[in-house]
């Protein structure tokens, strides 16, 4: 069996392979402009438009093309979102502001 040489590994692509699904965004998909926190932990999701989805309807949302620039991931049977990676810091989830619901 052939070592893979670190030269012929594109790491860009690693986080994309974490994710079980990375649905395609309607023409009219909002973003997600804050994180929904309770206790530190986050609860849902704040979208361009103002709506505040909990955490289950933010995956759901985004599996039916509702919103972009974000990919859906397990862990431990629960699935989360998670941004798709743009070259771009400013825009992931995690440097986004964090409001209290």
């Amino acid at each position: 069996m052939e070592k893979a040489n670190k030269a012929d590994v594109d790491l860009t692509s690693l986080p994309l392979l974490a994710m079980s699904e990375i649905p395609t965004p309607n023409q009219d998909a909002q973003r997600i402009v804050a994180l929904v926190k309770d206790g530190g932990r986050i609860s849902g999701y704040q979208l361009s438009d103002g709506t505040v989805l909990d955490k289950d309807e933010g995956v759901q949302l985004a599996k039916q093309g509702g919103i972009r620039g974000v990919g859906i991931s397990k862990r431990n049977g629960n699935e989360y979102l998670k941004s798709l990676p743009d070259g771009t810091e400013n825009n992931n989830l995690g440097n986004l502001p964090s409001i209290s619901h």
